[in-house]
């Protein structure tokens, strides 16, 4: 019996350490598998963790303020949810209204279960530069300003290459010699907008006369106009409306008073006023990063767009137009900021990034 009893013992011995070197093996496999769906980070950068729970990813997209009739941000919303739809992801937008409630959405995002939390603008750097560095294990990222932190990707846009093609668009439709720009507020990230348009307009007329007017605010067209109005006053016929939902009340006082405008971020053109439409992929962008973090190609860092990437352009160059081409721009100066465009890809124009010393 006692002979029999430790045959029996001797067994399961020897099955449960089989077990568990079993166990060890499966386990190694697995993280190795987990190590080789990532992919290499990009330079500078480390691959940001993919989510190995087995369950559906869930990424959460907090605006700095509410989308409203702001196209940067209708269009980012638009993206994050094709994704979303596209890749099996649970997506939700929280919508912000003021810096306290910006920093309260990222935090409690963070220490929610969500995989990835995407924002934007310069809105949101204070909360993101607090926020991201208690959550280390957490991913990050963050369109359209640049935060340097190991677990951020950073989405950055060349405008100033749009910009220096609306310059020089603005260049040629002139009659006057005058141009000018309503620009949302006197900060850095716009000065991509305005130092690019100077350039460009000033490529194909060194003499030309820019007005420039900041109205203070992003959501302010009686501001806009009141300025639009003021530059075509002083010989403006070509005036370029830089101030997100203010632009609104540039195009009315174009519509007014007759001279030609163009708008920002989506095709706003009409084929009467506004005859172009300076274009920001903030639906790609967003689609594309819900993507690469799906698809475990998700990495920290800074990633650039500019015309070569598609993330900028201008309707009629670098994409079609829902509206007829201006009789005012003329496809003959089409075609002439489409080689502009194309010099500026390969390198044959170099615009100067206006945030670089």
């Amino acid at each position: 019996m006692k002979k029999t009893l430790s045959l029996v013992l001797m067994f399961v011995l020897i099955a449960g350490v089989l077990a568990a070197c079993g166990s060890t093996k499966n386990n190694n496999s697995n993280n190795a598998g987990s190590s080789a769906s990532s992919s290499a980070p990009a330079s500078g950068s480390a691959s940001a963790p993919a989510a190995s729970n087995g369950k559906p990813k869930k990424i959460a997209l907090i605006t700095p303020e509410p989308i409203g009739v702001n196209a940067f941000f209708v269009l980012m919303d638009e993206g994050f949810k094709k994704a979303g739809k596209d890749f099996g992801v649970e997506v939700k937008t929280l919508e912000s209204t003021d810096p306290a409630s910006i920093e309260q959405n990222i935090r409690t995002a963070a220490a929610g279960d969500y995989d990835l939390i995407i924002t934007a603008t310069y809105q949101v750097e204070d909360a993101l530069k607090k926020i991201a560095p208690e959550y280390p294990d957490k991913a990050f990222a963050v369109i359209d300003t640049v935060v340097d932190l190991p677990n951020v990707r950073s989405i950055a846009f060349r405008e100033y290459e749009a910009s220096y093609l609306l310059g020089a668009a603005a260049a040629l439709v002139s009659k006057s010699g005058t141009v000018g720009n309503v620009v949302a507020m006197d900060i850095p990230l716009l000065s991509k907008y305005t130092s690019g348009f100077e350039q460009g307009a000033k490529s194909i007329n060194p003499n030309i006369k820019i007005l420039v007017g900041y109205v203070g605010g992003f959501t302010d067209p009686a501001k806009a106009k009141e300025l639009a109005l003021q530059q075509n006053g002083q010989g403006a016929d070509f005036i370029a409306g830089m101030s997100a939902a203010g632009d609104l009340g540039v195009f009315q006082a174009a519509g007014e008073k007759g001279f030609y405008t163009s708008g920002q971020d989506t095709d706003n053109t009409d084929g009467k006023q506004v005859i172009l439409a300076q274009l920001k992929g903030t639906d790609a962008v967003a689609y594309e990063t819900v993507k690469d973090f799906v698809e475990g190609n998700f990495s920290y860092g800074v990633r650039d767009y500019g015309l070569k990437e598609g993330g900028v352009g201008l309707t009629y160059v670098n994409k079609d137009s829902k509206s007829p081409l201006s009789d005012a721009i003329g496809q003959e100066n089409v075609d002439k900021l489409k080689k502009i465009s194309d010099d500026i890809i390969a390198g044959t124009i170099v615009v100067k990034n206006p945030l670089q010393k």
